[in-house]
């Protein structure tokens, strides 16, 4: 089996960015991706949805975002930028292999497979990112609600709800933009716990990046969990404030036909969509010991705490606000990259001395194995002295000569017993 240095689960923005660094330091690696293209959760999002980021904020390293550089890129344009990003540095994607399991295999990980079999690696690079599991929280009686329940991951466009009464969950980007889009063509209601956080997208005629890129404040926590904000133009704003949708707090509970709000009427809701966001997806590793009890990566700045060897790239806030999107995994991943390329020659030194230890025990059990034989071939030599002394009545000191020549030749070569023996049998 191919020992790999380094096995990259994942070939969306954060595998293809570790790719790309990867490839740069020379190691030996491949990128197995579940489905059946590069591009991660791109390809499954809603038609309509764009980068809030502009196109020249949105690349990553090595290979600009092409067209306009100050348009906000849509889902497609994200998709097929992914895909020429796998092309051009014909990075080494195996598609179609669905991780099931990483597990230690003495100082080495094995990755099984479902259906493209088992790898071996120094390191492994964890890239599934933050949109593998779609986070549906569980409230009051929704188990007896009959309508229409479901995430905004399998939400794609607004016209298989058109005329209906929907209830968004959720003050996020997500949410916001679905919600608005669906009043298009429905009644539609965003309903929140907390009041929605507008961040303008422009200011002082800049896009918002320029002057989180120019202060620093991408490469800083500066948001939690709790406070992402809607970056807006206004339009957003406006529809929202004109009822399209309408905004409320978030309702009491469900009924079967519908919901109750917090000033405790009761409306029939034929959909509920919930954009309330993902959470960690990381099962292959459960039996690595790298995860909470919650299944976040036990990590700091993209190295596992507690499983030497493990790295990850495109976790949320990893190293920053960025670190989940286009603009932020290529930063993460140089970083990841240069301390996975420590640790991968540290271990490649450490396997060297090893071999060698093991090689010098085997030569020591060799010449130990070999002892008796040279005692033995000895012994022969002795007894073949006081044959020749014996037949000749005195040992002269040609034939002492040749005997001491003929015994250094044995020793030299380690002919061994048979051959000592044939040398010193009688003629």
């Amino acid at each position: 089996m191919v020992m790999y240095d380094t096995l990259v689960i994942g070939a969306g923005q954060a595998g293809l960015a570790a790719g790309y660094y990867l490839q740069k330091a020379g190691l030996r690696f491949v990128i197995l991706e579940a489905s059946d293209q590069p591009g991660g959760s791109w390809p499954h999002f809603y038609d309509s949805l764009s980068l809030n980021s502009p196109a020249r904020y949105s690349s990553l390293p090595g290979l600009p975002f092409p067209g306009q550089p100050d348009r906000y890129p849509r889902r497609d344009e994200a998709v097929a930028y992914l895909h020429g990003y796998a092309a051009h540095f014909a990075l080494p994607v195996v598609t179609g292999a669905r991780v099931i399991k990483v597990e230690r295999s003495g100082r080495f990980f094995r990755v099984l497979t479902g259906d493209k079999g088992c790898y071996r690696a120094r390191t492994i690079v964890a890239a599934t990112g933050f949109f593998g599991q779609p986070y549906i929280p569980n409230l009051p009686d929704q188990a007896h609600y009959r309508g229409q329940l479901f995430h905004a991951a399998k939400y794609r466009r607004p016209e298989p709800f058109r005329g209906q009464r929907v209830v968004v969950v959720g003050g996020g980007n997500a949410a916001v933009q679905i919600g608005v889009e669906l009043a298009q063509v429905a009644r539609v209601t965003l309903a929140t716990r907390h009041p929605i956080r507008y961040l303008p997208q422009r200011v002082l005629g800049k896009d918002i990046h320029f002057w989180l890129n120019l202060t620093g404040l991408d490469r800083a926590q500066w948001l939690d969990e709790q406070s992402v904000p809607v970056f807006d133009t206004g339009a957003y704003r406006s529809a929202i404030a004109s009822g399209q949708p309408d905004h409320r707090p978030m309702f009491e509970r469900f009924t079967e036909d519908g919901l109750i709000w917090s000033d405790g009427c009761h409306e029939k809701v034929d959909t509920v969509l919930f954009a309330t966001g993902y959470r960690p997806h990381l099962p292959y590793l459960a039996e690595l010991g790298a995860l909470d009890q919650a299944g976040r990566a036990l990590q700091r700045r993209g190295a596992s705490t507690s499983v030497p060897g493990l790295y990850y790239v495109g976790l949320p806030r990893q190293r920053n606000a960025a670190s989940a999107t286009l603009r932020g995994a290529g930063a993460d991943a140089r970083i990841v990259v240069n301390n996975l390329r420590r640790y991968v020659e540290t271990q490649r030194q450490s396997q060297g001395r090893h071999a060698a230890g093991v090689v010098m025990k085997r030569q020591t059990r060799i010449w130990s194995g070999r002892g008796n034989e040279l005692i033995a071939l000895i012994t022969l030599m002795m007894l073949a002295l006081k044959q020749q002394i014996a037949a000749q009545g005195l040992a002269s000191p040609r034939l002492l000569g040749e005997a001491v020549i003929r015994s250094v030749m044995i020793s030299a070569g380690f002919l061994g017993v048979g051959h000592a023996a044939t040398l010193y049998a009688p003629h």
